[in-house]
């Protein structure tokens, strides 16, 4: 009797030291089988809905990182179609500059005349002979019909006093002492006189120093350059010249004042 009782004490307490172990792999099995319900979609207990959260948090994060990977083609287009809008730019540009080279290719020895003036207007070169020749006309052809323009204002302006005289010593409302006198009619048209053949030796002067002619220019032009000259150049040397015609009209305007007013 004693004999069994101490057989089942003993029995119990393996029992008792066994259970703990059971109970943990009883946890862990249960973990995992909980682990498994939540893949196939069945969630049990609270591990179970634990391990569903875990899983919609990752889901969620998957997403997120769906959406930006899905963004940036996007981001992408537009800087491609950017591109392309600065490619048909440089086109454009790059198909003005092959024109702009060739005129200056034909020019040659024509470049000089973009110097300063007095570089090929004093220059003894036999080249330059029909440039200034063409220079020096036109110069003179400007301050000739500058003159003609001068002339004819002061005719106008004499013009307007004497008809303004002339209305006050016509009109019989004018107070005597408004009312010009004889000496001051005769002295309005005596200016007006003299402006008009003022005018009229303008005109003349004008007439006898006409402009160079653009055929002028061309045999100019090519006595100078070193290459054909075609219409291009013809007008491009027109414009370089224009600056250079107005800088000699206003020397020599300037001279021919000063030396006609020391006389």
């Amino acid at each position: 009797m004693t004999l069994r009782k101490t057989l089942l004490a003993s029995l119990a307490i393996l029992a008792l030291a066994a259970a703990p172990a059971l109970a943990g792999a009883g946890g862990n099995g249960g973990g995992h089988g909980n682990g498994g319900s939540h893949g196939g979609g069945n969630g049990n207990g609270g591990n179970g809905n634990g391990g569903g959260n875990a899983g919609g948090k990752g889901n969620g994060n998957s997403g997120a990182s769906h959406g930006k990977s899905a963004t940036a083609p996007g981001h992408n287009k537009g800087t491609d179609s950017a591109s392309d809008d600065d490619s048909s730019t440089d086109d454009t540009t790059t198909a003005a500059t092959p024109k702009e080279k060739n005129l200056h290719a034909k020019l040659g020895r024509l470049n000089s005349l973009q110097r300063n003036i007095n570089a090929y207007m004093n220059s003894k070169s036999k080249k330059f002979a029909g440039i200034q020749a063409y220079v020096t006309q036109a110069a003179a052809a400007q301050n000739a019909q500058a003159a003609v323009d001068a002339a004819q204002t002061a005719v106008d302006a004499a013009q307007a006093n004497l008809d303004a005289l002339n209305a006050l010593a016509n009109d019989p409302t004018t107070p005597a002492d408004k009312v010009p006198t004889a000496q001051q009619l005769a002295d309005a048209q005596t200016a007006l006189t003299e402006a008009q053949d003022a005018l009229a030796a303008a005109e003349t002067t004008a007439q006898n120093t006409p402009p160079p002619t653009d055929a002028s220019l061309d045999t100019a032009l090519a006595d100078m350059a070193n290459k054909p000259v075609d219409a291009d150049v013809t007008a491009w040397a027109k414009d370089t010249l224009a600056g250079k015609i107005d800088a000699v009209a206003a020397a020599t305007a300037t001279t021919t004042t000063s030396t006609t007013t020391t006389q």
